[in-house]
């Protein structure tokens, strides 16, 4: 098991341009009732320096695991459903919906399927189910249905990336806690985003919704580096 201590020495150099990215998003500020290519860039900026994370440990690594490709993948569609989101009042939050929708299958993908934890799917179906209660009275036409799809899809990429999670022990390892924990952190997100543009204004929406989404996003992409087994052993691990 690789100690937290060593991951931040060895993946810490690595996100500097992630953490340098995000402070320029969050210093410029840009305002979003006056979207434009260049608000786009600077809102994308930490997701490709994510692509450039994944990248630095090596094309052979990615395709030798399917997990990371798969989290390499979603975090392409992941940069583009924040572009569609920055014309959402022009008619595009569909797009992004759609982005993200296919973000989280290549996320739930990634993350497997082993072990099952249907305590924990139990768990997060209930409260995907209350969230849509709560969501429901404001939504109409096609939202009805296609946010209910997509509370379905977070909450079992949720479940998926929770299931393995533990704490304790010997089976402890600090990749699991970055899925679990991002999981967690982009339903946050994704949440107040829906409370916010269906049900009622949330106070400091947009420094919640986007402090809660770089985090979720770099904690998941972090969850792909110790996938360090050739894939015909990821495979094998997978299988048993």
């Amino acid at each position: 098991m690789v100690s937290p201590v060593t991951v931040v020495k060895s993946e810490g150099p690595k996100l500097v341009p992630f953490f340098k990215a995000t402070c320029v998003y969050f210093v410029l500020w840009l305002p979003s009732s006056s979207p434009s290519w260049v608000s786009a860039l600077i809102k994308c900026l930490p997701i490709f320096c994510l692509w450039l994370f994944l990248l630095a440990h090596g094309l052979g690594f990615l395709l030798a695991h399917p997990s990371a490709i798969r989290i390499f993948v979603g975090l392409v569609f992941s940069a583009l459903g924040d572009a569609f989101l920055i014309w959402q009042d022009q008619g595009y939050f569909v797009h992004g919906l759609l982005m993200f929708a296919v973000t989280h299958m290549l996320y739930a993908s990634a993350f497997g399927m082993r072990p099952l934890a249907l305590r924990t799917g139990l768990v997060m179906g209930v409260l995907s189910g209350l969230c849509y209660a709560l969501l429901y009275p404001g939504l109409s036409g096609a939202f009805t249905y296609l946010v209910g799809v997509y509370v379905a899809l977070i909450s079992f990429m949720g479940w998926r990336a929770m299931a393995g999670l533990q704490l304790v022990g010997a089976a402890w390892r600090w990749t699991e806690l970055a899925a679990g924990s991002g999981a967690l952190l982009f339903i946050i997100s994704d949440m107040t985003i829906a409370l916010n543009k269906f049900c009622f204004p949330v106070p400091y929406s947009r420094a919640l919704i986007m402090s809660t989404y770089y985090a979720a996003q770099m904690l998941i992409a972090l969850s792909a580096v110790e996938s360090r087994e050739p894939v015909e052993d990821y495979r094998l691990n997978k299988a048993n």
